[in-house]
């Protein structure tokens, strides 16, 4: 039995102990399955008459960056980088995507927590200038028994892009999509100012930012150079100067860090580098040890929340029972996080052993890079994962969308990612490739939208559009 951890009954008024972790996660078993599953399985499984509006989305992408003809080189560019079918989610399941969101954001403060995940870090990541990270980016997969969140992201790109993908919907099934509501421009350009301006504030305390610098190596030839071009946009709508360079063009004069000869006031950090231990970005590190500007996200919140040795403090309920989380959210973190180990000497024999329940991810890794699934594992790359920095994290196989790029359909892997601020969501997307990890480089796949199913819908067709007593499989038999 675990002092101080107790699990919440029917009656949220009274409580018991949890002796196990196995107990801990067995108080989500009766959230599943989800009530909306079944019919987003289906319509996952074979909708082919929901798409992205291809003119709208050109005309949007021209809109909101200013630029004729960006949509149409950026089509040659990013042949892959949209997909031209939406995720459909049962609003159920994005309930419990943010349950989880709130649990990991509530543990990650505990004074324990902090103190663990804080210990594998260096001095710099240690200090809390105040910012809680823009564009937190939780990555999920969908399964049978609800979402597994896959891990956390600290500089996760795609919402500016995802936001413009959002609202470039054409549907022939009303029924499914009622009551679904997509933020428009105005909305989303204010969310983004208002998320800045109190990264600002929780540092400087008053004020106002000025300008801002989007920073990333050689920006010009990054993957997603588009969506800084949309966020530069977007910031100069709600009233900032928003550049966007690279951290060895800035520059310290005196107490003022400068890009091009203008003070620069807020970095949206899309480095890669998160703990800046580059040397090309000595100046950005120095900025931020003197407080002459605000980094976010910066060093400490990715060492809080995206470093992945920290999946092994969340996947371990127990432990967080131990150090003061309420067993809601332990619960909740029992049934969402995939057990996660550190890969050591002492485990390595049984983790190869049974290496096909296993994806094993650098702990500091990005953007998918070197992250394998133990199916797929030779003995060459075990022995260089041995060698490095690793966790093995329990599978979770993603979900699947059937599509029709062609004549004949095809089914891609799936991912969503919910992209919050403070805990509150701004914008849930979803991402569709084949091969083992995420990838812009899948015919059909790419981002794509998700379309939330309401708890309630109207019984129609979904191809159709008409009221029937249809299940809505119509789109799934069609082909």
């Amino acid at each position: 039995m675990l002092p101080g951890c107790l699990a919440l009954t029917g009656d949220s008024t009274r409580s018991k102990p949890v002796a196990t972790q196995k107990e801990a996660r067995s108080l989500m078993s009766d959230l599943s399955p989800l009530a909306g599953s079944i019919r987003a399985d289906q319509l996952n499984g074979g909708c082919f008459c929901v798409g992205v509006d291809q003119a709208a989305l050109a005309a949007a992408l021209d809109r909101e960056t200013d630029i004729p003809g960006f949509a149409g080189d950026l089509a040659k560019t990013h042949p892959w980088l949209f997909a031209r079918s939406p995720v459909f989610l049962p609003a159920e399941t994005l309930g419990r995507m943010m349950d989880v969101v709130a649990a990991a954001e509530t543990a990650v403060v505990l004074p324990a927590y902090r103190e663990a995940a804080l210990a594998w870090t260096p001095p710099l990541a240690r200090r809390d200038p105040g910012p809680l990270g823009a564009f937190m980016g939780y990555d999920f997969h969908v399964t049978p028994v609800g979402p597994k969140l896959i891990e956390i992201n600290t500089n996760a790109g795609g919402a500016f892009l995802n936001a413009v993908l959002a609202r470039s919907q054409q549907a022939c099934c009303a029924g499914v999509v009622a009551g679904f509501e997509t933020p428009g421009p105005a909305t989303f350009q204010q969310h983004v100012g208002e998320m800045f301006r109190n990264e600002w504030r929780l540092q400087n305390g008053k004020g106002t930012p000025e300008t801002f610098a989007i920073l990333d190596d050689d920006p010009l030839a990054q993957a997603l150079y588009p969506e800084f071009r949309l966020a530069q946009t977007q910031l100069r709508a709600v009233g900032f100067e928003a550049l966007i360079g690279d951290p060895r063009d800035l520059k310290l004069e005196g107490d003022v860090l400068t890009l091009g000869g203008v003070r620069v006031d807020i970095v949206y950090n899309r480095l890669v580098d998160f703990l800046l231990e580059e040397p090309t970005h000595a100046v950005l590190r120095q900025a931020y040890e003197r407080d002459l500007v605000v980094v976010t996200p910066n060093p400490h919140i990715y060492s809080r929340l995206a470093d992945k040795h920290n999946l092994t403090l969340l996947s371990d309920p127990e432990r967080l029972c131990r150090w003061g989380l309420a067993a809601n959210h332990a619960a909740v973190l029992a049934a969402a996080v995939p057990r996660t180990v550190l890969v050591r000497s002492k485990n390595a024999a049984e983790l190869w052993a049974d290496r096909r329940n296993w994806f094993f991810k650098p702990v500091r890794g990005h953007a998918s890079k070197a992250a394998y699934r133990g199916a797929k594992l030779t003995r060459r790359v075990w022995e260089e994962i041995k060698a490095s920095a690793y966790v093995a994290q329990a599978y979770a196989a993603p979900g699947q969308r059937r599509i029709q790029p062609d004549e004949a359909p095809v089914s891609l892997k799936v991912d969503v990612r919910v992209y919050t601020y403070g805990g509150r969501i701004l914008l849930a997307a979803a991402r569709l490739y084949q091969g083992q990890t995420t990838n812009m480089r899948t015919p059909g796949g790419g981002f794509a939208p998700v379309l939330v199913l309401p708890a309630v819908v109207v019984d129609t067709d979904p191809c159709a559009g008409a009221g029937t007593s249809s299940t809505g499989t119509a789109c799934h038999d069609r082909w």
